[in-house]
């Protein structure tokens, strides 16, 4: 690759215009004053060093990481709760700013790990000088437990390049199922959060 902010320079477009789409979504709802499935929004465009590793480790031509790599451009979407997921999953399917190619289902069919996630890969077009360029893009949409879990596992994944220990795997696969069944709590009582919620923010607002 001769030229990587070049190259880059359209993903890290579609990531910045994306985040400010999908935090719009929260506001509409916050003006609505109703239940926002959308708690934060994050993205990122993976670093080279991370693109060269995983073309190495995949058998990527780096002339078709373009076509072949999804996750270059990387959003998060951060729910409380199980059903806001599918929630946002239904309203994108709706959107007609982006092309959705791709749907890969890791809560009903959690990773042998325990990860546990919903992504998305879509084809997001980029108005560039030299006319638009569709890019790939992958959103990943998961509750605040499963992003605690899929944050600590990356984290050892650099201690462990992958390769965990059986009791670490173990550990995780115990974590990830209580992170699972967290939620699932959350969930019966997600009615009662959303009121308190609902009310400690006009409370809030009261006393300004």
């Amino acid at each position: 690759m001769e030229n990587w902010d070049h190259f880059l320079e359209p993903y890290r477009q579609a990531v910045e215009e994306l985040k400010v789409k999908l935090k719009g979504i929260r506001n509409q709802f916050e003006l609505e004053e109703t239940h926002s499935p959308i708690e934060f929004v994050t993205g990122r465009v993976k670093p080279i060093p991370s693109i060269l590793d995983k073309a190495k480790k995949k058998n990527i031509p780096l002339d078709r990481i373009e076509d072949l790599m999804q996750d270059i451009a990387g959003l998060r979407i951060v729910c409380q709760f199980v059903d806001d997921i599918y929630t946002i999953v239904s309203l994108l399917r709706q959107r007609k700013d982006f092309e959705i190619v791709e749907e890969k289902d890791y809560i009903r069919r959690k990773k042998e790990s325990g990860y546990r996630s919903y992504h998305l890969i879509i084809r997001y077009p980029v108005q560039t000088i030299h006319g638009e360029k569709n890019i790939l893009a992958e959103i990943q949409i998961r509750t605040l437990a499963m992003n605690f879990w899929a944050t600590v596992e990356h984290t050892l994944n650099y201690k462990y390049n992958g390769h965990f220990p059986e009791e670490i795997q173990f550990r995780l696969r115990r974590a990830a199922e209580a992170a699972f069944l967290l939620d699932e709590e959350m969930s019966l009582i997600r009615e009662e959060i959303r009121e308190a919620q609902k009310f400690f923010t006009e409370k809030k607002e009261r006393d300004q």
